[in-house]
């Protein structure tokens, strides 16, 4: 059975080959068994009846036993075919009324054709039961084996037939059993590639969903600080027009310069949402060493912005750093910047300090205008991404308002987590 099963499945050298039509028939023949149980029992039962009716006529015009004797075949060999109908659902209940009709045979002494019958209900005990099942089944088979070859003259002796009736019982059960064993196997890989697949589909879905997650902070970050600073320049350059025309000139040349990065940064990320196998980014990740440049678009809008870095240089400290760790540190201040640029009111300056310590690295940002009440929109998404990104390097967050006045937001990077190198210094 595993060699046949084999050669089904792969031609020489294992390779896999294309099903033929016989093999395609034959699959599509038992898939539609399957499905009508009953009915192909039904037919079988029919067939088998068929095989039946030669002996049966030859005893109504040839036979010794007369009318009577008739009626017995006729009435044993109904009892044991008929069953087969449901022989599939009630397996054990069938077998055992068969095992009476065919003991009430052998008290009655009426030999049938139908007996072959028997057969079939052991096979089908076999292989829906455990093995212990089918052998005990067997077992009772084998005692009416026993029965017929004594009483009757099957073959030339009754040891012959005892082997040959045997034999049957065997092979039945055996391929009873092999049957069950094969179609449990099935079921279990079948089972277990369902699985491993409802696996995989969760791991897709969990990683598309952190992908979503980044891609939108990203967004987020991207957005709102553009458009921050885009907002805040083109309305001083409104205010400037009349009075100091060409500082409007600049405020909305720095309007388009800033827009073109955001579209530049936008464009990036949405190529990754429309194909699944978008290339690698190959410009860098914004990091310690564009800070300047942040500040730059911040004192654009007329702030004061400082940064002070202790500890390390900034190129001490970026070399020392990884690179997903200083896109955090750049995330943070740049998010902290955004939300000076959206919630502060009248601010004059805001300054930004990154300190490595010896047990982490710290950012600062703080700036000296007053909170402006939240809209009823206001969903907080900022602070949220700021915290996220802390927690990868099991860092927190904090921010609200300074004892000193304005409105502070502190980070903290535990060092070991940020893999700040001595050298470095």
């Amino acid at each position: 059975m595993r060699w046949w099963r084999q050669w089904l499945s792969a031609g020489p050298g294992g390779a896999a080959r294309v099903p033929g039509r016989a093999e395609t028939f034959y699959r599509n023949m038992a898939a539609s068994v399957s499905r009508h149980a009953t009915a192909a029992d039904a037919v079988l039962a029919v067939a088998l009846a068929a095989c039946t009716v030669p002996q049966l006529v030859w005893w109504a015009t040839k036979g010794p036993g007369g009318p009577g004797q008739f009626s017995e075949m006729v009435l044993f060999s109904a009892m044991l075919v008929v069953p087969l109908a449901w022989r599939r659902r009630f397996p054990l209940s069938v077998f055992a009324f068969v095992a009476a009709v065919a003991l009430a045979q052998s008290v009655v002494n009426v030999r049938l054709a139908a007996d072959v019958t028997l057969l079939v209900y052991l096979y089908t005990v076999a292989r829906w039961y455990p093995v212990r099942v089918g052998v005990l089944a067997a077992a009772v088979i084998e005692v009416g084996a026993v029965l017929a070859a004594i009483r009757w003259d099957l073959t030339r002796s009754w040891l012959e037939s005892l082997v040959y009736l045997s034999g049957l019982a065997v092979a039945s059960l055996l391929l009873g059993v092999s049957v069950r064993h094969w179609r449990n196997s099935l079921s279990t890989l079948t089972e277990r590639a369902e699985q491993l697949e409802r696996e995989r589909d969760q791991q897709a879905r969990i990683a598309a969903a952190a992908e979503r997650t980044r891609i939108a902070r990203e967004m987020h970050d991207v957005v709102a600080h553009s458009l921050s600073v885009m907002v805040t320049l083109s309305g001083g350059a409104a205010l400037k027009q009349a009075a100091e025309p060409e500082r409007a000139r600049r405020a909305m040349r720095q309007v388009a310069a800033t827009g073109h990065q955001a579209l530049d940064e936008m464009r990036r990320l949405l190529g990754v949402l429309r194909t699944e196998d978008a290339p690698e980014p190959r410009q860098p990740q914004p990091g310690l060493a564009q800070l300047d440049g942040l500040l730059d678009q911040v004192r654009a809008t007329g702030l004061a912005a400082e940064l002070t870095v202790t500890g390390l240089a900034v190129t001490g400290l970026a070399a020392a750093m990884p690179a997903g760790a200083e896109l955090t540190v750049y995330r943070i201040v740049q998010e902290a910047l955004t939300n000076t640029l959206k919630h502060a009111a009248g601010p004059t300056r805001v300054s930004v300090g990154i300190a490595c310590r010896p047990d982490a690295v710290t950012v600062d940002v703080h700036d000296d205008g007053a909170r402006r009440p939240a809209g009823p929109r206001a969903s907080g998404h900022g602070l949220a991404g700021m915290r996220e990104r802390a927690a990868v390097y099991d860092g927190a967050v904090s921010a609200g308002p300074d004892p000193a006045g304005g409105w502070r937001v502190r980070a903290r990077l535990p060092r070991a987590a940020v893999a700040v190198s001595g050298p470095a210094r």
